[in-house]
């Protein structure tokens, strides 16, 4: 019997550090974009590889690969041969954001609710349930408290668009969520949340639950209108950072 030649018999085996390290990367992205929402790392800021290598115990190309990933949330910038630095706010750039979301939250809004099924109901019930659990007197004094609300908040309204089938809307309104987060904080640290989120939280999902896509998307829009409104309140200089 003929024996088989090396070339035969080597097979290609994957690299067991791969999804190590694809890990790591999104593991480093997640915390690099927690201190950038939560403003630990301040807007406008040069983004030094050699200091966040150390700061996050990796290696630099890690960070690059991290921070290329938030170049395309939009929440770093990349200057060429200069490096990365934070996308700076102001309250023009959170107008822009603010009536942007408006237009693809509606729009995944109104198809979810032409399409949803009872998993879809099922699933905005729950997640509504789960955000109201956190006292939200308790977000200003504590940061863990303060992200688990972004989650959930977060999952809440993935979940009302979660039957729409437009990919790219839901992209893009996804996107435009992340962006605003680091204006919410922004608003959190000094405002708190507004006392009637909840209440606005449980007339969106009424109104989405009873097919009223009109009413759903007004009261949408309204919410997210709020927040811009709380965030205008502020002092110039705590947004209009570059």
């Amino acid at each position: 019997m003929r024996m088989p030649s090396a070339k035969q018999i080597v097979r290609k085996v994957p690299t067991p550090e791969l999804p190590a390290v694809k890990t790591l990367i999104e593991h480093v992205y997640r915390d690099l974009k927690d201190d950038i929402i939560r403003g630990h790392l301040r807007p406008g800021a040069k983004l030094p590889i050699e200091e966040l290598r150390a700061r996050y115990s990796v290696s630099s190309s890690t960070i690059r690969e991290a921070l290329l990933l938030l170049v395309a949330d939009a929440l770093v910038k990349a200057e060429g041969q200069r490096g990365f630095r934070i996308a700076p706010v102001s309250l023009e750039d959170f107008r822009e954001i603010t009536d942007l979301r408006k237009m693809m939250e509606t729009m995944a809004l109104r198809d979810a609710i032409a399409r949803g099924d009872d998993n879809w109901e099922s699933a905005v019930v729950a997640a509504f349930h789960k955000l109201s659990l956190i006292d939200t007197r308790r977000m200003r004094k504590s940061d863990d408290v303060a992200r688990e609300w972004d989650e959930r908040n977060q999952a809440f309204h993935e979940a009302l668009l979660s039957a729409s089938r437009s990919n790219w809307v839901r992209h893009f309104r996804r996107l435009l969520y992340h962006s605003s987060e680091r204006y919410r904080a922004l608003s959190l640290a000094i405002l708190n949340v507004r006392p009637g989120v909840r209440q606005e939280h449980k007339a969106i999902m009424e109104a989405a639950l009873a097919r009223n896509a009109d009413l759903a998307c007004r009261l949408t829009e309204e919410h997210i209108e709020r927040t811009f409104s709380a965030l205008a309140k502020l002092p110039k200089e705590v947004l209009d950072r570059d």
